[in-house]
């Protein structure tokens, strides 16, 4: 990534890629190092996890809507805000992994996670209502570079949390409270980095609420778009464990296959932006979708030992994910500065249609499996059957719902919103 020195605003850019790698890492790799350990160090059960993190998921899908108003409320004090609830975050993160539970480890957990998502979404709905003013300050491609430095960020963020406990046991005993000590440093480096941007955030417009976002035929559009394109990363990030341990037998490479599916991201979303701006961003934003839709269609022939294969599989349709994630923010950032500009309830609605598909995957996904007799884990037997279910269901439905997104995206003309 090139910083453009002589345009002002541009050498602010990295603060954006730190302060996306510190809430990234408070985002999926939870769902990876969390649950593990609250059963290896506390012997809660993994049923017992799973349903509460199905139940502070849809808190987490019914609060963002809410937590975008209460942000719009305070954009006149947005510096100190943000400053509290990244304190809340800090806080969260050393309750859930450096402290001994109080109280019962699941209600600990709960508890602590509660913290965790809550201020992990109002930070992003805040962070990402910045980028729209941000962006205006740095003229035409002004949101495609916003979402470049971001987006790359936030993969670079949650490519390093995902392996870190990993790397600190081999050094020390105590490797998730290690892990959570760093994540505070991390939080304090990004709320120095991004100290700046907040001053003087919310003078740009009076708040339009979701009426006025809701009321543009475009905006509606987007979030329409950005409802179904998300569903697929959602199948496949609940399906993704089974898959390669049963499917593809393979199990213990499931973190490799992670890392290259998500480094894999962070290297391509800066390649994409700078297509964007050359070719522009519906013309990109189809061309990796139909991507996407090859990768995963290749997934639907794979079978036990196949994981070469499926490992150029995540590296592609992770680089496909890498438009995903900067391309289309980088659209809706550009139409909410014609519509709302103040923004923050507008990616309340955005953040709540991201997160509402990851819900509704896990309420859906893993009843199906278990009505056509599919059991998880390597020592459990399938018929061909449940196998092929579960390889239609993990490849076969996102290239129906990437095939459903591309449909929607042609009805709308963005380009005018480069």
């Amino acid at each position: 990534m090139t910083v453009i020195a002589d345009r002002p605003g541009f050498d602010r850019l990295p603060a954006y890629a730190l302060f996306a790698a510190v809430l990234a890492s408070a985002g999926l790799p939870l769902y990876i190092h969390a649950p593990k350990f609250y059963v290896d160090t506390y012997g809660v059960s993994l049923a017992a996890l799973g349903s509460v993190l199905f139940g502070l998921r849809l808190l987490d899908v019914v609060q963002d809507p809410l937590l975008g108003r209460i942000a719009q409320r305070l954009r006149h004090r947005r510096a100190v805000s943000v400053a509290v609830a990244m304190g809340c975050l800090a806080l969260g993160m050393v309750g859930l992994f450096a402290v001994t539970p109080p109280v019962a480890p699941l209600w600990w957990f709960a508890l602590t996670l509660t913290l965790v998502f809550s201020a992990f979404s109002f930070l992003t709905i805040c962070f990402y209502a910045q980028g729209v003013e941000k962006a205006g300050q740095l003229g035409p491609n002004g949101h495609l570079a916003v979402a470049r430095w971001r987006e790359t960020g936030a993969l670079a963020g949650v490519c390093v949390a995902a392996i870190a406990p990993v790397v600190l046991g081999r050094a020390s005993e105590t490797p998730y409270a290690l892990f959570a000590l760093g994540f505070v440093g991390l939080c304090m480096a990004g709320g120095v980095a991004m100290a700046r941007e907040w001053i003087g955030t919310g003078v740009v417009s009076e708040p339009g609420g979701f009426a006025r976002v809701l009321g543009d035929k475009v905006a509606r559009r987007l979030l329409g778009v950005a409802l179904v394109n998300a569903a697929p990363v959602a199948v496949s990030s609940t399906l993704f464990l089974f898959f390669v341990e049963t499917r593809l037998d393979a199990p213990g490479l499931e973190g490799v296959l992670l890392l290259a599916f998500f480094l894999s991201a962070a290297l391509a979303a800066p390649v994409w932006t700078k297509l964007a701006e050359a070719l522009g961003m519906q013309r990109v934003l189809f061309g990796a979708m139909f991507l996407s839709i090859a990768a995963f269609s290749l997934a639907l022939m794979l079978g036990p030992g196949d994981w070469l294969v499926f490992t150029l599989i995540c590296v592609i349709s992770g680089a496909a994910l890498g438009a995903d994630m900067t391309i289309l923010p980088a659209l809706f950032s550009a139409r909410m500065a014609k519509v709302d500009p103040s923004a923050s309830e507008a990616f309340g609605l955005w953040s709540f249609v991201s997160k509402f598909t990851l819900a509704l995957a896990a309420v859906t996904l893993l009843p199906a499996l278990d009505a056509v007799g599919f059991s998880g884990g390597p020592s459990h037997t399938n018929t061909p059957q449940a196998l092929w279910a579960l390889s239609l269901l993990y490849a076969g439905v996102p290239c129906i719902l990437k095939a459903v997104a591309i449909g929607l995206l042609a009805t709308i003309k963005l380009e005018e919103d480069r």
